[in-house]
């Protein structure tokens, strides 16, 4: 049952992703994440998020960002990383997972998603048939009911980190 969240990958952060290493075993498009994935919740993009989307871009990547927050939230960070977007996503319905594909022009054999949330993030790429990396939230400071959520994420991440099929990159851990 729990089997559902488990990520494909779990990394420390978004900036220390093998992208090079994916592209050049066919992966083409990357749908992210915003809030504590990229940047802190609610900020506004950096210059590391703009230079990781450019160095992503120049590997040939088509990206799209996802959020479940509203466009006036993902249109200005998405539009200063040079990325397509989906707001308003719905996460964990899998509907927009697929739609940033078809924008991308990239199916789930060659796009990931790279996420801090299991129950949103992970369980909506997993539903999507893409591969799901979870990583480490950017900031500890966070909305109560996403506070709430990290202590039963903690528990799943518990039997995964035991579990098989467990890939956790993670400095430390």
């Amino acid at each position: 049952m729990l089997k559902r969240f488990y990520p494909n990958r779990y990394y420390d952060s978004a900036y220390n992703i093998e992208y090079k290493d994916l592209y050049d075993a066919g992966y083409r498009g990357i749908v992210f994440d915003v809030d504590n994935t990229l940047v802190e919740h609610g900020a506004p993009v950096t210059e590391r998020a703009i230079r990781l989307f450019a160095d992503l871009q120049a590997m040939g990547y088509e990206t799209c960002i996802i959020s479940n927050n509203s466009e006036s939230r993902v249109r200005p960070l998405a539009e200063k990383v040079n990325s397509k977007y989906v707001s308003k996503a719905n996460k964990p319905s899998k509907k927009n997972y697929i739609k940033a594909m078809e924008i991308m022009n990239t199916d789930t054999g060659n796009t990931y998603f790279v996420g801090d949330q299991l129950f949103t993030d992970v369980w909506g790429a997993n539903r999507a048939g893409i591969m799901s990396m979870l990583v480490m939230p950017i900031d500890k400071h966070e909305e109560i009911q996403i506070v709430l959520k990290r202590y039963l994420e903690r528990i799943v991440l518990h039997f995964y980190k035991k579990s098989d099929k467990a890939d956790v990159r993670i400095k430390g851990v």
